[in-house]
């Protein structure tokens, strides 16, 4: 095992990663958030260096952590050999067994390698599997600014519009993690709250906000550069919010250099309407998120 924090590394690596997409794609926007300046206290761990064939990225060690927060305790996985991913998993102090923590990638082998290590250390796996995907380039997106154009006419000429002045797109504050902790899927506890307000304060959002300031539409990104939670409340729907957001944030990203990314699940009809609407990139592989919980804590967290 490699710890790698020589920054000089950690911007070759970044490099290699590219080569690999879209296998690499959630270590790789793990690997840029630490070189811009690593918000979330990652770090890179590897079998060798410079040829390396499986890497992981985690929380550093003096990290604060909550030994139930599988939100931040959060591991991002590429390989080019599954048995080097496999090796990494058994060594000693690579990974954290002994509190709740997911492990995201791209690759087929990450479920049936990482769940045959967890068994032997009495840790119970929760796989969720998502479509990929990825926005064209900036140069190839519908103009936000037409669809906010497009937008104000449609309220204006809505009679279902109660509006007193129109929509604000802006970006969220950590005042509204309530409200996306509340409305997420995967929220409703303490340690998402505390999720969603980091990565608020951390990573590029996008939201809509109404005539009292409240937001109607959102959308964020994670600690692997994913777009992700987007959401619009129920009775703001079929208002063009959605595409607007998604598009905005997809910009904002690929302005910094981000790969605009997501992942959808298959039954989000709605949602991949929307994704090939925009002509979006449903990639070949799938997007893998495993949550591991001790027999200890069984129980005691909300997955």
């Amino acid at each position: 095992m490699l710890v790698l924090n020589c920054s000089t590394k950690l911007l070759t690596l970044e490099k290699m990663l590219k080569s690999h997409f879209p296998e690499s794609l959630k270590v790789y926007g793990a690997v840029m958030n630490i070189n811009h300046g690593n918000p979330f206290q990652k770090e890179v761990v590897l079998d060798s260096w410079p040829d390396f064939k499986a890497v992981i990225t985690r929380r550093q060690k003096e990290a604060e952590t909550d030994n139930l927060d599988h939100y931040t305790n959060a591991y991002a996985v590429f390989y080019k050999d599954v048995r080097a991913y496999r090796r990494l998993l058994e060594e000693h102090d690579v990974i954290n067994w002994d509190q709740v923590f997911q492990i995201q990638g791209l690759q087929s082998e990450l479920y049936d390698v990482t769940k045959a290590v967890a068994n032997s250390k009495q840790l119970n796996v929760q796989l969720t599997s998502f479509k990929a995907v990825r926005f064209s380039p900036v140069s190839t997106l519908p103009d936000t600014s037409l669809l906010y154009v497009d937008l104000l006419t449609f309220l204006l000429v809505s009679s279902s519009s109660r509006m007193s002045s129109p929509p604000r797109l802006t970006h969220l504050s950590v005042a509204d993690a309530d409200l996306l902790n509340r409305t997420w899927s995967r929220g409703g506890n303490e340690q998402c709250l505390r999720y969603i307000a980091n990565l608020i304060s951390c990573f590029p959002s996008v939201c809509v906000r109404d005539d009292k300031g409240n937001p109607v539409s959102w959308s964020l990104t994670d600690q692997f550069a994913t777009m992700c939670h987007g959401y619009t409340l129920p009775e703001h729907r079929r208002k063009g919010y959605s595409r607007l957001v998604a598009l905005t944030l997809a910009r904002k990203l690929q302005s910094r250099g981000f790969p605009s990314q997501g992942n959808v699940l298959d039954d989000n009809t709605a949602s991949i309407s929307l994704l090939k609407s925009v002509h979006a990139e449903f990639l070949p592989c799938r997007f893998h998120r495993l949550i591991l919980t001790p027999v200890a804590f069984s129980g005691q967290s909300r997955l």
